[in-house]
C-alpha cells in the first residue's frame, strides 16, 4: 500500500530532536486502522449528504496553512492516490467499489460516516453510519439565532433537516406540546437512525451555539417550548434528554469539540470543560461521549477529561490543520494519561476541488500515522514504555480502542 511504504521510508527522516523510531514506524504501517469520524462522498455525481452543515459557503476567512488553495499536501496526496489515472476514471472503474478501493489506499479497514444518510458504495461493513441531530435540538422559529451570515445559512440547513424527521414520523410540524415532541419525533428518530445502522449521533451544535448545556427541570422545558422562550432552556433539556436515549440504544454521542472553520466560529464556545456537567450527570452515565478533534486548541482541558469513565477523544482535523510535531505533542500527553481513550480517525471532507474527501483522508491518515509513530518514539526514548508497549499501544489506537467502543469484531 503507497501510505504505508511511504511512511517506512520515512523513519530515516529527522523530525526535530526525534528520529522517528523504524520499527515503530514499520508497525503502525501495518495496522489497518478503523476511522472514528469522516465524511466519505458517494461515487453518483450530485452527492450533498456527507454534512448537515456544509461549509462551503462560507464568508472568506483565513485558512490553516495547510488547507489552503494550492497547498502542495493536495497535490501530493492526489498524485500517491491516482497516480496517472484522473478520478473521475478510477471511479467509473470502480463503480460503487470506489469507496472501498479509497479505504484500501488509506490503510483503513473501517470508517464510521458522518453523513445525513448512507447509499450506494457508503455502506456496512466497511462503512458504518453516524447521523446527525442537532436539528432536533431547534423545533421553535429559529430566524433570531440567524447573527451572521454563517448562523442564517445553518439554521436554514438545520431548519430543512428537522422538516425531513418530521415528516419520517408522520408530522408537517413540531407537535403542540414538549411531551409530545419528544416522544413522537425525538424518540422514533433515534430509534430509526439505530435501526438505520448507526453505532453513534453527532452534534456539530457548536456551529450554532455554545457547548453549555445546562441541567434545566422539566417544568421550565416545557413552559419555553410553550412560550417560546428562553430558548437556550429547551435546547438545553432537549440535548440531555437525546444523550440519555442514545445511551439507552447503545449509541455514542460524537461532539465537535474544537476550533471550527469559519470567520464568526465562536472558539471559546467550544471549551470542553462547558459539557462537564453533562458528563458528571448520573442519568448519563450509561452513555459514551466521544470528544471530536481533540478539543483543539483546548487539548490539556481534553486530557484532564478523560478521567471520565464515559469520554473518549480523537485527534481528527488536527491532523489536518497542524503538522506531525504539533499533533504529536498533544496525543503524548493523552498516551502518558489514558492511551485507552483515545481514537484514530481523519475527518475526511471534500473541502475543495483540489482536497476532495479522498486527498484529506490520505494527508490526515499519514499525519496522524506519523504523529503517532513519533509520539512514542519519543516515549521509547524517555524510558517510559517498552518496544512491546508501543507496538500495544498503537495498535489501541489505530484499532483496539474503537472496536471496543463500538462493539465491532
Amino acid at each position: 500500500m503507497k501510505l504505508m511504504a511511504l511512511l517506512v521510508a520515512l523513519t530515516p527522516l529527522v523530525s526535530g530532536q526525534i528520529q522517528l523510531d523504524p520499527a515503530i514506524a514499520a508497525e503502525i504501517a501495518k495496522i489497518k486502522a478503523i476511522d472514528n469520524h469522516a465524511h466519505p462522498v458517494l461515487p453518483a455525481a450530485g452527492d450533498t449528504g456527507y454534512d448537515a452543515l456544509p461549509v462551503e459557503h462560507m464568508d472568506p476567512y483565513t485558512e490553516p496553512v495547510r488547507m489552503r488553495a494550492g497547498s502542495p499536501l493536495a497535490a501530493e496526496a492526489s498524485r500517491e492516490l491516482f497516480g496517472k489515472t484522473p478520478r473521475p476514471n478510477r471511479i467509473a472503474q470502480e463503480r460503487d467499489g470506489y469507496p472501498n478501493w479509497v479505504l484500501d489506499q488509506l490503510g483503513i479497514e473501517t470508517m464510521l460516516a458522518n453523513r445525513v444518510s448512507m447509499g450506494p458504495g457508503i455502506a456496512p461493513p466497511r462503512f458504518l453510519w453516524v447521523p446527525f441531530e442537532d436539528a432536533l435540538l431547534f423545533p421553535l422559529d429559529n430566524r433570531a439565532l440567524a447573527i451572521n451570515s454563517d448562523r442564517k445559512a445553518f439554521f436554514e440547513d438545520e431548519d430543512r433537516l428537522l422538516a425531513r424527521y418530521l415528516k419520517e414520523c408522520g408530522y408537517a410540524k413540531a407537535p403542540a406540546s414538549l411531551g409530545e415532541y419528544l416522544q413522537k419525533i425525538v424518540d422514533p428518530t433515534l430509534e430509526r437512525h439505530k435501526r438505520g445502522g448507526a453505532v453513534a449521533i453527532k452534534f456539530e451544535v457548536a456551529y450554532l451555539r455554545s457547548l453549555d448545556f445546562d441541567d434545566v427541570p422539566r417544568a421550565q422545558a416545557e413552559a419555553a417550548y410553550i412560550h417560546k422562550a428562553p430558548y437556550k432552556k429547551l435546547q438545553d433539556y432537549i440535548f440531555r434528554h437525546i444523550a440519555a436515549e442514545a445511551g439507552r440504544l447503545g449509541m455514542a454521542v460524537h461532539l465537535h469539540v474544537a476550533w471550527g472553520p469559519g470567520g464568526y466560529f465562536h472558539i471559546a464556545g467550544t471549551n470542553p470543560l462547558l459539557l462537564e456537567s453533562v458528563f458528571n450527570d448520573p442519568r448519563l452515565h450509561g452513555t459514551n461521549f466521544v470528544l471530536l478533534h481533540g478539543g483543539w486548541p483546548f487539548t490539556r482541558e481534553i486530557t484532564a477529561l478523560l478521567t471520565k469513565p464515559n469520554v473518549y477523544t480523537d485527534y481528527s482535523a488536527q491532523t489536518l490543520t497542524n503538522y506531525p510535531r504539533a499533533v504529536a505533542e498533544v496525543l503524548r500527553q493523552w498516551l502518558e494519561f489514558a492511551p485507552d481513550k483515545v481514537l484514530f480517525a481523519t475527518d475526511a471532507y471534500p473541502y475543495s476541488e483540489e482536497m476532495g474527501w479522498e486527498e484529506s483522508g490520505w494527508i490526515a491518515s499519514e499525519t496522524g500515522r506519523q504523529a503517532l509513530g513519533l509520539a512514542l518514539t519519543g516515549m521509547l526514548n524517555d524510558g517510559e514504555i517498552t518496544r512491546d508497549r508501543a507496538f500495544e499501544l498503537a495498535h489501541l489506537v489505530l484499532h483496539d480502542n474503537a472496536a471496543k467502543l463500538y462493539g465491532l469484531q
